[in-house]
Protein backbone atom coordinates (compact mmCIF):
# COMPACT_ATOMS: atom_id res chain seq x y z
CA UNK A 1 0.00 0.00 0.00
CA UNK A 2 1.02 3.21 -0.74
CA UNK A 3 2.10 5.47 2.23
CA UNK A 4 0.23 8.79 1.12
CA UNK A 5 -3.53 8.68 1.96
CA UNK A 6 -5.40 11.27 -0.16
CA UNK A 7 -6.33 14.18 1.85
CA UNK A 8 -10.43 13.83 1.03
CA UNK A 9 -10.27 10.47 2.20
CA UNK A 10 -7.99 11.27 5.62
CA UNK A 11 -10.36 14.44 6.49
CA UNK A 12 -13.67 12.33 5.79
CA UNK A 13 -12.67 9.79 7.81
CA UNK A 14 -10.67 11.99 10.98
CA UNK A 15 -14.08 14.00 11.01
CA UNK A 16 -16.39 10.36 11.26
CA UNK A 17 -13.91 8.87 13.69
CA UNK A 18 -13.96 11.79 15.57
CA UNK A 19 -17.49 11.77 15.96
CA UNK A 20 -17.40 8.00 17.53
CA UNK A 21 -15.50 9.27 20.30
CA UNK A 22 -18.69 10.85 21.79
CA UNK A 23 -19.85 7.81 23.83
CA UNK A 24 -17.82 4.45 24.41
CA UNK A 25 -16.32 2.62 22.22
CA UNK A 26 -17.78 -0.96 22.96
CA UNK A 27 -21.26 1.09 22.56
CA UNK A 28 -20.45 3.06 19.48
CA UNK A 29 -20.99 -1.00 17.49
CA UNK A 30 -24.62 -0.19 15.92
CA UNK A 31 -26.81 -2.97 15.69
CA UNK A 32 -26.86 -5.52 13.08
CA UNK A 33 -27.87 -4.19 9.43
CA UNK A 34 -27.63 -0.56 10.85
CA UNK A 35 -26.36 0.56 7.62
CA UNK A 36 -28.49 -1.35 5.47
CA UNK A 37 -31.35 -0.14 7.16
CA UNK A 38 -30.91 3.58 6.90
CA UNK A 39 -30.14 3.64 3.39
CA UNK A 40 -32.76 1.42 2.46
CA UNK A 41 -34.99 4.20 4.41
CA UNK A 42 -33.47 6.96 2.23
CA UNK A 43 -33.45 5.08 -0.94
CA UNK A 44 -37.04 4.30 -0.84
CA UNK A 45 -38.08 8.19 -0.56
CA UNK A 46 -36.05 8.69 -3.99
CA UNK A 47 -37.25 8.55 -7.36
CA UNK A 48 -35.97 5.57 -9.61
CA UNK A 49 -34.04 8.02 -11.68
CA UNK A 50 -32.09 10.22 -8.80
CA UNK A 51 -28.69 10.00 -9.30
CA UNK A 52 -27.73 11.96 -5.50
CA UNK A 53 -29.45 12.24 -2.30
CA UNK A 54 -28.31 13.90 0.71
CA UNK A 55 -27.63 11.87 3.70
CA UNK A 56 -26.47 12.98 7.71
CA UNK A 57 -23.85 12.40 9.87
CA UNK A 58 -25.32 9.44 11.35
CA UNK A 59 -25.19 7.47 8.19
CA UNK A 60 -21.59 8.73 7.73
CA UNK A 61 -20.62 7.31 10.37
CA UNK A 62 -22.19 4.09 9.47
CA UNK A 63 -19.82 3.82 6.89
CA UNK A 64 -16.60 3.90 9.60
CA UNK A 65 -18.49 1.37 12.09
CA UNK A 66 -19.17 -0.93 9.41
CA UNK A 67 -15.45 -0.51 7.85
CA UNK A 68 -14.40 -1.73 11.06
CA UNK A 69 -16.89 -4.67 11.57
CA UNK A 70 -16.09 -6.08 8.27
CA UNK A 71 -12.69 -5.86 9.12
CA UNK A 72 -13.01 -7.88 12.97
CA UNK A 73 -15.49 -10.61 10.70
CA UNK A 74 -12.32 -11.19 7.99
CA UNK A 75 -9.71 -11.59 11.18
CA UNK A 76 -12.45 -13.97 12.73
CA UNK A 77 -12.72 -15.68 9.27
CA UNK A 78 -8.60 -15.94 9.03
CA UNK A 79 -8.83 -17.46 12.59
CA UNK A 80 -11.02 -19.88 11.52
CA UNK A 81 -9.32 -20.92 8.36
CA UNK A 82 -6.42 -21.28 10.21
CA UNK A 83 -7.86 -23.81 12.55
CA UNK A 84 -9.77 -26.16 9.88
CA UNK A 85 -6.12 -26.22 7.97
CA UNK A 86 -5.84 -30.07 9.13
CA UNK A 87 -9.49 -30.85 9.50
CA UNK A 88 -11.46 -29.42 6.41
CA UNK A 89 -9.08 -28.01 3.40
CA UNK A 90 -12.67 -27.25 2.14
CA UNK A 91 -13.52 -24.97 4.51
CA UNK A 92 -9.82 -23.95 5.88
CA UNK A 93 -10.15 -23.06 1.88
CA UNK A 94 -13.37 -20.75 1.80
CA UNK A 95 -13.04 -19.46 5.11
CA UNK A 96 -9.91 -18.11 4.29
CA UNK A 97 -11.37 -16.52 0.79
CA UNK A 98 -13.76 -14.80 3.29
CA UNK A 99 -11.08 -13.64 5.46
CA UNK A 100 -9.99 -11.55 2.31
CA UNK A 101 -13.17 -10.58 1.52
CA UNK A 102 -14.26 -8.96 4.62
CA UNK A 103 -10.92 -6.79 4.67
CA UNK A 104 -11.54 -5.50 1.10
CA UNK A 105 -15.47 -4.91 2.03
CA UNK A 106 -14.14 -3.28 5.10
CA UNK A 107 -11.69 -1.29 2.77
CA UNK A 108 -14.82 -0.21 0.81
CA UNK A 109 -16.87 1.01 3.24
CA UNK A 110 -14.18 3.25 4.88
CA UNK A 111 -13.75 4.47 0.94
CA UNK A 112 -17.79 5.21 1.67
CA UNK A 113 -19.35 2.71 -0.68
CA UNK A 114 -21.97 0.41 -0.10
CA UNK A 115 -24.48 -2.42 -1.51
CA UNK A 116 -27.84 -2.10 -0.76
CA UNK A 117 -29.16 -5.87 -1.67
CA UNK A 118 -32.87 -5.72 -1.53
CA UNK A 119 -32.96 -2.26 -3.83
CA UNK A 120 -30.20 -3.22 -6.11
CA UNK A 121 -28.32 0.22 -5.71
CA UNK A 122 -24.76 1.00 -4.91
CA UNK A 123 -24.47 4.27 -3.13
CA UNK A 124 -20.88 5.87 -2.61
CA UNK A 125 -20.74 8.48 -0.04
CA UNK A 126 -18.78 11.70 -1.58
CA UNK A 127 -15.99 13.21 0.36
CA UNK A 128 -17.93 16.23 1.39
CA UNK A 129 -19.82 13.47 3.49
CA UNK A 130 -23.32 13.89 3.40
CA UNK A 131 -23.75 13.52 -0.19
CA UNK A 132 -24.04 10.09 -1.86
CA UNK A 133 -24.54 8.92 -5.65
CA UNK A 134 -26.34 6.18 -6.55
CA UNK A 135 -26.10 3.59 -9.01
CA UNK A 136 -27.71 -0.37 -10.07
CA UNK A 137 -25.57 -2.55 -8.12
CA UNK A 138 -22.92 -5.62 -9.29
CA UNK A 139 -22.01 -8.42 -7.92
CA UNK A 140 -20.69 -8.06 -4.52
CA UNK A 141 -17.44 -10.05 -4.92
CA UNK A 142 -16.26 -8.09 -8.10
CA UNK A 143 -18.09 -4.70 -7.00
CA UNK A 144 -16.16 -4.22 -3.50
CA UNK A 145 -12.70 -5.81 -4.52
CA UNK A 146 -13.17 -3.18 -7.88
CA UNK A 147 -13.97 -0.45 -6.06
CA UNK A 148 -10.54 -1.04 -3.40
CA UNK A 149 -8.52 -1.40 -6.60
CA UNK A 150 -9.51 1.62 -8.30
CA UNK A 151 -8.40 3.54 -5.12
CA UNK A 152 -5.46 5.66 -5.36
CA UNK A 153 -4.28 4.46 -2.01
CA UNK A 154 -4.78 0.65 -3.23
CA UNK A 155 -4.21 0.39 -7.16
CA UNK A 156 0.06 0.23 -7.02
CA UNK A 157 -0.66 -2.51 -4.47
CA UNK A 158 -0.69 -6.44 -6.23
CA UNK A 159 -1.70 -7.24 -3.09
CA UNK A 160 -5.47 -5.91 -4.30
CA UNK A 161 -6.70 -7.28 -7.20
CA UNK A 162 -10.10 -7.17 -9.15
CA UNK A 163 -11.15 -10.69 -8.37
CA UNK A 164 -12.39 -11.46 -11.77
CA UNK A 165 -13.58 -15.18 -11.58
CA UNK A 166 -13.28 -15.88 -15.19
CA UNK A 167 -9.28 -16.25 -14.62
CA UNK A 168 -6.92 -19.30 -12.87
CA UNK A 169 -5.20 -16.62 -10.53
CA UNK A 170 -8.20 -15.05 -8.70
CA UNK A 171 -9.26 -15.60 -4.62
CA UNK A 172 -13.46 -15.79 -5.80
CA UNK A 173 -12.47 -18.65 -8.97
CA UNK A 174 -10.38 -20.42 -6.38
CA UNK A 175 -13.52 -20.11 -3.68
CA UNK A 176 -15.90 -20.58 -6.69
CA UNK A 177 -13.95 -24.16 -7.20
CA UNK A 178 -13.90 -25.31 -3.53
CA UNK A 179 -18.14 -24.30 -3.21
CA UNK A 180 -19.07 -26.17 -6.52
CA UNK A 181 -16.87 -28.53 -8.47
CA UNK A 182 -17.45 -32.03 -8.17
CA UNK A 183 -15.41 -34.62 -6.90
CA UNK A 184 -13.14 -32.30 -5.35
CA UNK A 185 -11.42 -34.21 -2.09
CA UNK A 186 -11.55 -36.97 0.15
CA UNK A 187 -12.46 -36.17 3.25
CA UNK A 188 -9.22 -36.07 5.58
CA UNK A 189 -9.59 -37.25 9.05
CA UNK A 190 -10.40 -34.85 11.20
CA UNK A 191 -7.72 -33.24 13.30
CA UNK A 192 -8.93 -29.50 14.66
CA UNK A 193 -5.59 -27.38 16.09
CA UNK A 194 -5.41 -25.93 19.39
CA UNK A 195 -4.91 -23.07 21.11
CA UNK A 196 -0.80 -23.12 20.57
CA UNK A 197 -0.98 -24.86 16.90
CA UNK A 198 -2.89 -21.76 15.66
CA UNK A 199 -0.46 -19.28 17.41
CA UNK A 200 2.47 -21.00 15.62
CA UNK A 201 0.83 -21.05 11.87
CA UNK A 202 -0.23 -17.70 12.14
CA UNK A 203 3.55 -16.94 13.54
CA UNK A 204 4.95 -18.83 10.34
CA UNK A 205 2.17 -17.22 8.11
CA UNK A 206 3.44 -13.67 8.76
CA UNK A 207 7.04 -14.40 8.28
CA UNK A 208 6.74 -15.62 4.98
CA UNK A 209 8.11 -12.74 2.56
CA UNK A 210 7.85 -12.43 -1.03
CA UNK A 211 7.98 -10.28 -4.05
CA UNK A 212 4.91 -11.03 -5.94
CA UNK A 213 2.05 -11.89 -3.79
CA UNK A 214 0.25 -15.48 -4.37
CA UNK A 215 -2.76 -14.69 -5.57
CA UNK A 216 -4.73 -18.16 -4.78
CA UNK A 217 -4.65 -20.47 -8.36
CA UNK A 218 -7.97 -22.26 -8.67
CA UNK A 219 -5.69 -25.36 -10.72
CA UNK A 220 -3.66 -25.50 -7.62
CA UNK A 221 -6.65 -26.08 -5.26
CA UNK A 222 -6.60 -26.04 -1.93
CA UNK A 223 -3.40 -24.62 -1.70
CA UNK A 224 -4.08 -22.80 1.54
CA UNK A 225 -0.99 -21.19 2.13
CA UNK A 226 -1.66 -18.66 -0.64
CA UNK A 227 -5.48 -18.38 1.01
CA UNK A 228 -3.72 -17.65 4.60
CA UNK A 229 -0.72 -15.51 3.65
CA UNK A 230 -2.67 -12.88 1.33
CA UNK A 231 -5.60 -12.99 3.67
CA UNK A 232 -3.39 -12.46 6.54
CA UNK A 233 -1.21 -9.15 4.59
CA UNK A 234 -4.92 -7.97 3.80
CA UNK A 235 -5.73 -7.49 7.53
CA UNK A 236 -1.93 -6.21 8.62
CA UNK A 237 -3.06 -3.78 5.20
CA UNK A 238 -6.23 -2.45 6.87
CA UNK A 239 -5.05 -1.69 10.36
CA UNK A 240 -2.07 -0.22 8.96
CA UNK A 241 -4.22 1.80 6.61
CA UNK A 242 -6.52 2.95 9.56
CA UNK A 243 -3.49 3.68 11.72
CA UNK A 244 -2.31 6.03 9.23
CA UNK A 245 -5.29 8.01 9.02
CA UNK A 246 -6.11 8.22 13.01
CA UNK A 247 -2.59 7.43 14.43
CA UNK A 248 -3.24 6.54 18.36
CA UNK A 249 -5.11 8.96 19.15
CA UNK A 250 -8.95 7.95 18.23
CA UNK A 251 -10.32 6.28 21.43
CA UNK A 252 -12.71 4.04 19.20
CA UNK A 253 -10.26 2.60 17.05
CA UNK A 254 -7.42 2.00 19.49
CA UNK A 255 -9.90 -0.28 21.05
CA UNK A 256 -11.25 -2.58 17.86
CA UNK A 257 -8.03 -2.65 16.46
CA UNK A 258 -6.90 -4.86 19.35
CA UNK A 259 -10.10 -7.21 19.11
CA UNK A 260 -9.94 -9.10 22.80
CA UNK A 261 -10.56 -12.38 21.49
CA UNK A 262 -7.64 -12.66 19.76
CA UNK A 263 -5.16 -11.39 22.23
CA UNK A 264 -1.76 -13.81 22.45
CA UNK A 265 -2.97 -15.93 19.20
CA UNK A 266 -2.39 -13.09 16.32
CA UNK A 267 -0.40 -9.64 17.03
CA UNK A 268 -0.68 -8.25 13.50
CA UNK A 269 2.73 -7.79 12.61
CA UNK A 270 4.75 -8.82 9.04
CA UNK A 271 8.08 -10.49 10.20
CA UNK A 272 11.22 -9.49 8.13
CA UNK A 273 14.02 -11.51 9.55
CA UNK A 274 17.14 -11.30 7.46
CA UNK A 275 17.71 -14.14 5.67
CA UNK A 276 14.22 -16.12 6.24
CA UNK A 277 13.11 -17.92 2.90
CA UNK A 278 10.17 -18.31 1.85
CA UNK A 279 10.00 -22.17 0.54
CA UNK A 280 11.72 -22.93 3.61
CA UNK A 281 9.07 -21.18 6.08
CA UNK A 282 6.06 -22.49 3.71
CA UNK A 283 8.01 -26.24 3.89
CA UNK A 284 7.71 -25.61 8.16
CA UNK A 285 4.19 -24.71 7.46
CA UNK A 286 3.49 -28.08 5.46
CA UNK A 287 5.10 -30.30 8.29
CA UNK A 288 2.43 -28.84 10.96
Amino acid sequence: MTSKVSLDVKQRLEVIFQHLNAQGAAQALPGASSLSHALEMVLRRCRKDQKTVHVDAMIARLFATAGVEAWQRGVHSFLISASLTNASPIWASVSGYYSSHYCVRGLAHLLGNFQVFHLRKRVCLESSGNVCTLSRSKPEHRFYWEVVKDAPNFAPDPLFTNNAEEVDESDSAHRNHANYADHLWSSPQFRPLDEQMIRKRVRLISQIPFTTPPIPRKDGWPDLESVQIVAYHRIVTFRRFLDEVLGHSNRFWNVHRNPPWTAGIIDFQLTEQAGLRSDRVRQDIRQQ
